[in-house]
């Protein structure tokens, strides 16, 4: 094992890891999200959404989120099997909601996205990335990981419920430019011991 690894319960194989993203990881990352949106989220995001797909804008997006996060708390991981990417997430300093008060608990790290290529899908990528995540933030000093699903994605309802994860009681509502999508808030406490083995993988 690595002593210098960020992740020293998730360094990974030859085979499977996971690491920060780079630069040059941009095109792989956007590759990964335009793949899963329009192969397992077709029925979940509005189709001027998959439609519409801007690659370039989503590659220079990613390439600026990796060089230049706009706090330290900010990142993006990837998944890799084999030296390719497979998967990826982005996490940072979750905001608060007008008239929302701190948690008492401490702060909390909120996962923007977590994708795995379907294809590489079950291969334990998605639990990794979410362990590394929960590992960051504990380092950090957060209390609690939190995430917004998409009401219709039971698939990832499913993935999160089995790595401990629960519905928090807070839902919204997002203007997409067509059919409104509703999203429901997701959380589990770092106090607690997460689940790395999620049932339902992607």
């Amino acid at each position: 094992m690595d002593a210098a690894s960020p992740f020293p319960r998730f360094t990974g194989t030859a085979e499977v890891s996971v690491r920060p993203a780079r630069p040059d990881d941009a095109t792989a990352v956007a590759r990964v999200q335009v793949v899963t949106w329009r192969t397992a989220y077709r029925d979940v995001l509005p189709i001027a959404v998959l439609d519409d797909w801007d690659e370039a804008a989503a590659e220079e997006s990613w390439r600026t989120a990796v060089a230049a996060p706009p706090t330290p708390g900010h990142g993006v991981l990837v998944a890799l099997e084999h030296d390719q990417v497979v998967g990826f997430a982005a996490y940072g300093p979750a905001e608060l909601a007008d008239g929302e008060l701190p948690d008492p608990a401490g702060p909390t790290t909120e996962i923007a996205i977590l994708l795995v290529e379907p294809r590489w899908g079950r291969r334990g990528h998605g639990s990794r990335l979410l362990a590394a995540v929960a590992d960051l933030a504990r380092a950090t000093g957060a209390a609690r990981l939190s995430a917004w699903l998409p009401e219709p994605d039971r698939v990832s309802a499913r993935f999160f419920e089995s790595a401990g994860w629960a519905p928090q009681g807070r839902a919204r509502t997002l203007d997409t430019g067509g059919e409104p999508l509703r999203e429901v808030h997701w959380h589990a406490m770092l106090t607690d011991e997460l689940s790395d083995d999620a049932q339902e993988d992607r």
